[in-house]
């Protein structure tokens, strides 16, 4: 982008994150509402104090971010349609309330409520050991504030807007990350483009564990509603999933008590390395549409947590390097990338909304194109080298 970026906080530099604003001097012809628009704040009070937002919105799309918890998107809105889950957690929870170690290492469920946030970077999915490392549940960059928060203006017609910020997950006598996350708005387009680069800063090659736990409800999550990918094979990642492979690509209503199911997918891409996943409500005029480059994100789960509405009514589609499963088990079968020293790990992904029947059409037949290279191959039950479970049972 060619504008110079607006710094909103840098540490070395001593620049402290205050509210403020930026809005598009170009309206819409439609709307008559400005093409673009910014603004950021604190929120105070409750376990929320001193959690960042920076808000992003173009003509169609608004969405809300937290540099304070490692750059994860916290909610939004695409016209009537609300972006997000209605967690437990109600509101933002700054780390330092967030004790990861809690619930015999499930602490970091206190503070999980986002649209999207990053499990990794040293490790995700359960507690448990790693030789002499003790594992929380999913990692700690979710739980980590960005020291560096740029925002950039495209002088373009129409105009963009882009924020990047930078992240460290770092320890003495452990890895060095450092994630810069770039989230982008185009004027007039319902997608959010997102650009990752994870890069280790140590002096040795070190293993990455990255997963998008993105996590979608109503309006797209409902009784009826599905989801539908291009999938090369597909297996439930242990017997409770295992209970819904007869109903598993749709989704029910809100049932107390409900265990969630989680299911392990490879994807097929197009020639260039993108796929696509997407969740559709019953009606077919709303669709949650993710596109990811599964060249460097080649595992995808979908988690059904199809629980009470007061429980968290919720599903995530998820790409990552790696299943969620325990760091040893993944090292193990190959799906840890390992990251030499300076080298840089880059991810690339977009969410599109599809709002109204034609939309979701048109969303849906990307599925069906990339899905006629081949028919999907369902494992009924959990597969050898994807879950532990099934390893202990060959």
């Amino acid at each position: 982008m060619a504008n110079t970026p607006r710094i909103l906080l840098d540490t070395a530099s001593h620049v402290e994150f205050c509210p403020g604003e930026m809005v598009s001097p170009t309206l819409s012809k439609s709307s008559g509402q400005p093409v673009w628009k910014a603004r950021w704040w604190t929120l105070r009070g409750g376990v929320s104090e001193g959690v960042q937002v920076v808000e992003l919105a173009n003509e169609l799309l608004e969405i809300r971010i937290l540099p304070t918890r490692g750059m994860g998107l916290w909610n939004g809105r695409c016209g009537s349609l609300e972006l997000g889950w209605h967690s437990p957690v109600a509101n933002p929870v700054h780390p330092a309330y967030v004790n990861l170690q809690d619930r015999g290492g499930l602490g970091w469920l206190h503070g999980f409520q986002e649209l999207l946030c990053r499990c990794g970077l040293a490790f995700n999915g359960p507690p448990g050991q790693d030789g002499g490392d003790t594992l929380t549940l999913h990692g700690r960059i979710a739980n980590l504030p960005a020291h560096k928060l740029s925002l950039t203006v495209d002088p373009s017609p129409g105009g963009a807007l882009e924020l990047s910020g930078e992240v460290d997950e770092a320890s003495m006598f452990g890895p060095r990350w450092r994630l810069k996350s770039t989230t982008r708005l185009e004027s007039g387009e319902p997608t959010i483009h997102l650009v990752d680069e994870v890069t280790n800063l140590g002096g040795q090659p070190v293993p990455l564990s990255l997963l998008y736990h993105i996590n979608v409800g109503r309006p797209f999550l409902e009784a009826g509603a599905k989801w539908e990918a291009p999938i090369r094979e597909l297996a439930p990642r242990d017997p409770r999933a295992a209970e819904g492979m007869d109903e598993v690509f749709t989704y029910r209503g809100p049932e107390p008590g409900y265990q969630e199911q989680a299911y392990f997918a490879e994807l097929h891409p197009d020639d260039t390395g993108w796929t696509t996943a997407l969740l559709t409500n019953s009606s077919e005029a709303a669709a949650f549409c993710l596109n990811y480059q599964a060249r460097t994100m080649p595992c995808f789960t979908v988690w059904k947590n199809t629980t009470a509405e007061a429980d968290g009514y919720v599903t995530g589609l998820e790409p990552g390097t790696n299943y969620p499963n325990l760091r040893p088990y993944e090292r193990a079968h190959g799906r840890l990338p390992s990251i030499p020293p300076g080298g840089t790990y880059r991810t690339e992904f977009s969410i599109t909304i599809g709002d109204g029947r034609e939309a979701v059409a048109a969303l849906r037949e990307r599925v069906s194109r990339l899905q006629r290279k081949a028919p999907p191959l369902l494992n009924m039950y959990p597969k050898a080298g994807w879950s532990p479970c099934a390893d202990s049972n060959a």
